[in-house]
């Protein structure tokens, strides 16, 4: 049982960890995933440009304001063109819409859904004291008038990108636009789908209520045979509303999305369509194994390693966020990853200019780590992205570094004698003074993190008759004085845990072998584990003299050289 292996200082369940999310976390990744409501200004130019780039702003309220067409693609006017409203038109607005000449009506809906555009607050409160949201949601069943019901559902939706989106609810808006996305018209399909995902975007309890009245069935419609391009990239972010936000929709009643979603992503190579679906498939990936199993299922993965080089940020976070979320899932899960040559797509990223994919990686790493051996084994061939992890642990900002020491940790607490021996031979100098470095910081569960990687480094260095000279290290990086310094700390894991690194390997000098040594011999170009204390303990047959002590002090190498890899390492004699 593999978490029989791991330590007692953190909670062997902590090893694979799922995101967490505080309250500034929660408001930095709504920042990176894009803001949940989407508000309408003007008139939508050519389909083939970008419908949240051109004639987009940051609204109040979170919002953000694309443009959209009339029904027909009519372009949008020359700057003049067209009458500029405020919230005194109101009056004579309210009057026009209650007209019988459906002519003046329309031109009033209008209206009223441009001073719904008014930046950077519109007058909504004003708007909803006329009474006339019930007529909009009336609108929406003129199935005679495609253009009124579009206008209507305009209006809606700017006000949906409010703080009152709850009013476009208890109005009855819902089903109507629910059955709005089969319309003939596509700018009608469009523009509910736009609707339906600022509902859903205001929050859990709006979003079970739009998938309540049947509205993603209709939507994946849209997504499967899209009329243009504005259509697939609006209808994939309602479809990421429709996905997000905790507590999760269950997965029975989103599932339907996870083959859709993996087929946009396989197919799609627009830059806003493959974001929005990226965060989607995080979403749902984020939880328990089933819905990682689910995402998995869908052969997505592969596909998705492949966008952690895409050349921008914006895709790649979100992938690397979904493949993080996928290999905190179960051994089997994490070796879908690995198989799609995951290991070689992250590498780089751990050195990522942005931070937080700094971070997300490191985070994914660890959670290999936490793996099974072999996949322990596939993380420790990649020495370069290892040297990176103890750089970022040892000089990273914060958040980065707290990652990264949880990668160290779990090879060191969960790799075998002969993993965790190569780990520190194959970094000489850098892994124990990374390790170090965390001894003096006020996170208690870090410190508990760093404590069991050194607590690992020095029995493997005891198994191995002190080749490693890990005390030695400890001492040369102030490490042995932060240690002491702990016997004085709050926590009392933490106390308990370095009175006992003290005890056990700074102490008084012990020569009792005791069958606890363990050295490694060579054999060979390989190297074998589990020989009798009073073996040779040389590698190639001869030890460096003792002249230069410290860590990695000098061994003569062998006739193959020592490299950890999966031709020259043997584990068939290891001591596991």
């Amino acid at each position: 049982d593999r978490s029989n292996r791991y330590k007692a200082g953190v909670d062997s369940s902590d090893s694979r960890r799922r995101r967490e999310e505080s309250g500034l976390s929660v408001r930095k990744n709504k920042r990176e995933e894009g803001l949940a409501k989407r508000r309408q200004i003007n008139d939508k130019p050519d389909e083939t440009s970008v419908a949240a780039v051109p004639g987009v702003v940051a609204a109040g309220g979170g919002a953000l304001v694309p443009a959209i067409a009339s029904p027909g693609g009519t372009p949008a006017a020359a700057p003049g063109a067209k009458r500029t409203f405020t919230a005194e038109d109101i009056p004579s607005l309210n009057q026009s819409i209650r007209s019988a000449d459906p002519a003046e009506v329309l031109q009033a809906v209008k209206g009223f859904r441009r001073v719904l555009s008014i930046e950077p607050s519109p007058p909504v409160h004003e708007v909803l004291a006329t009474g006339v949201l019930p007529m909009f949601v009336a609108m929406l069943g003129r199935h005679d008038h495609q253009e009124l019901q579009f206008e209507a559902a305009w209006a809606l939706t700017n006000i949906a990108s409010t703080d009152q989106t709850r009013q476009v609810v208890d109005a009855g808006a819902i089903p109507s636009m629910a059955q709005l996305l089969l319309s003939p018209s596509a700018d009608v399909r469009e523009q509910c789908a736009w609707c339906l995902g600022n509902v859903a975007g205001d929050g859990p309890e709006l979003r079970d209520l739009v998938l309540q009245q049947g509205a993603l069935p209709p939507l994946l419609q849209n997504l499967v045979q899209p009329a243009n391009i504005s259509m697939l990239r609006n209808a994939v972010w309602a479809l990421s509303n429709f996905c997000r936000g905790k507590p999760q929709p269950s997965l029975e009643s989103v599932a339907p999305a996870v083959p859709v979603l993996a087929q946009i992503v396989s197919q799609q190579d627009d830059k806003e369509t493959l974001m929005d679906a990226c965060w989607a498939l995080s979403y749902l990936s984020d939880g328990d194994n089933d819905r990682v199993g689910a995402v998995v299922a869908s052969g997505v993965v592969p596909r998705l390693v492949a966008l952690l080089g895409h050349a921008s940020p914006s895709v790649v976070t979100p992938a690397l966020r979904t493949i993080g979320n996928i290999v905190s899932g179960d051994d089997g899960q994490t070796q879908a990853v690995v198989d799609a040559h995951g290991l070689e797509a992250i590498a780089p990223l751990v050195t990522h200019v942005k931070k937080g994919i700094r971070k997300e990686a490191c985070w994914a790493l660890s959670n290999i780590a936490a793996g099974s051996r072999a996949q322990i084994t596939s993380l420790l061939e990649h020495q370069e992205m290892i040297s990176a992890v103890l750089k970022a642990l040892a000089s990273d900002e914060w958040d980065v570094r707290k990652e990264a020491a949880w990668v160290v940790s779990n090879v060191a607490t969960g790799g075998a004698h002969e993993q965790v021996f190569a780990l520190a031979k194959n970094h000489g100098g850098a892994v124990v003074p990374a390790i170090c470095s965390l001894l003096d910081v006020q996170d208690s569960k870090v410190l508990l993190v760093a404590l069991d990687a050194l607590e690992a480094l020095l029995k493997c260095d005891s198994r191995s008759s002190g080749l490693l000279q890990v005390p030695t290290a400890v001492d040369e990086c102030d490490g042995l004085e932060k240690l002491e310094l702990l016997q004085e700390h709050e926590n009392e894991t933490v106390y308990t845990k370095s009175v006992n690194l003290i005890e056990s390997y700074f102490g008084a000098d012990d020569d009792e072998d005791g069958g606890e040594n363990i050295a490694p011999a060579a054999d060979g170009n390989t190297f074998s584990f589990g020989l009798p204390a009073g073996a040779p303990t040389a590698f190639g047959g001869q030890c460096a003299p003792p002249a230069a002590p410290g860590f990695g002090a000098p061994v003569a190498p062998l006739a193959g050289g020592f490299n950890f890899n999966a031709s020259s390492f043997n584990f068939s004699n290891a001591a596991v």
